[in-house]
């Protein structure tokens, strides 16, 4: 198997291949964020480009079109992501550069989103003849990056697809996408690694404490090692801190400090931890943050059920604001009182 894709990709790489002689023209890849599925599409797109694909469905890496995909000049290729991830290797597409709390060095912060002038410039690519004949791809990542008119214009194009023209998208969240988008593709899982598989990937990265690292960022690989190469843990610890001993002096306090960190981040360490609680109150048992066991027991002890079950709902909904809120400060004073009003009598 190719070393472009990710030892626990080798079971989807094969299950692909299948659809190779009836190939759709957009195939939708999900499945959680930071387990590779970027780099599977950049395999999958220089595969079918390829011009002396090997028998596994591998791309050779030596003909005319696999050069000019490695020098990312390919003629019949376009990636399609938003123009803060065009400087990133495809792990980006994770999320995981996102949420380690890179800054840009330019004072606009680029655009998180997919807009419609990225679609638009689609159009005169689609229109010409492929340099080699063979297929044009497009991949778009990540698909939950599309903004409305971006999403509206993508839309028409896979209603009325080119002929000979493959659309490979990922996304780590069907639910944030148009119920017309899904349904105009063919949808790919790609599973998340066992816990053995990320151990070991971690540790052949040299990764010290891969354990504690995988947990804290829900057992997805790249995430964990993104997360651990940011340096530290200060904002995850600060959050959990606060979550560990819930108070409205504490929560006013670091909201400002926390609002400068990527609050999709935020809302996933808030979402892991209140799993923990939710289920050590039932079970007893701990699957995210094991360090803060005596906090959780404490808590799982005191906390209402139903007051429990509410700030998990309210999580949820906050996850999907989180990319675009009016104001960070707020949003993460919300966040922190809710969760407080929730575990305190």
């Amino acid at each position: 198997m190719s070393n472009s894709i990710y030892p626990w990709q080798a079971a989807a790489w094969q299950q692909l291949q299948e659809m190779r002689e009836r190939l759709p023209h957009a195939i939708l890849f999900h499945g959680e964020a930071g387990t590779g599925k970027a780099r599977f599409i950049e395999a999958f797109a220089q595969s079918l480009l390829c011009e002396n694909v090997q028998p596994d469905g591998v791309a050779c890496g030596a003909c005319v079109s696999c050069g000019w995909f490695t020098q990312h000049n390919h003629p019949d290729y376009r990636r399609v992501r938003p123009e803060a991830l065009e400087d990133e290797p495809p792990e980006a597409e994770e999320g995981t550069d996102a949420d380690t709390g890179k800054k840009s060095k330019s004072t606009k912060a680029p655009s998180k989103e997919i807009k419609i002038e990225q679609i638009r410039q689609l159009a005169d690519f689609m229109n010409i003849s492929t340099h080699r004949q063979g297929l044009r791809v497009v991949a778009l990542y990540p698909a939950e990056a599309l903004n409305t008119p971006a999403s509206n214009a993508l839309l028409k194009t896979l209603e009325e697809p080119p002929p000979g023209t493959v659309f490979l998208l990922s996304s780590n969240s069907l639910d944030r996408l148009l119920p017309t988008i899904l349904s105009r593709c063919r949808k790919f899982a790609l599973p998340m690694p066992d816990n053995a598989a990320a151990l070991g990937w971690l540790k052949e990265q040299g990764l010290a404490d891969a354990d504690s690292w995988l947990r804290e960022q829900g057992g997805a690989p790249l995430a964990a090692l993104a997360q651990s190469e940011a340096g530290n843990r200060e904002d995850l610890d600060t959050l959990l801190q606060l979550l560990a001993r819930p108070n409205i002096e504490g929560a006013l306090k670091i909201a400002d400090k926390l609002s400068k960190a990527p609050l999709s981040a935020l809302v996933s360490w808030q979402q892991r931890w209140l799993y923990d609680l939710f289920s050590f109150k039932l079970s007893g048992s701990i699957r995210y943050y094991p360090r803060y066991k005596k906090e959780l027991a404490a808590l799982a002890g005191s906390v209402h059920t139903a007051k429990l079950l509410q700030a998990i709902k309210s999580a949820n909904e906050r996850r999907a604001t989180a990319d675009h809120p009016l104001s960070p400060k707020l949003f993460v004073e919300a966040m922190l009182l809710d969760y407080t009003a929730c575990c305190t009598p």
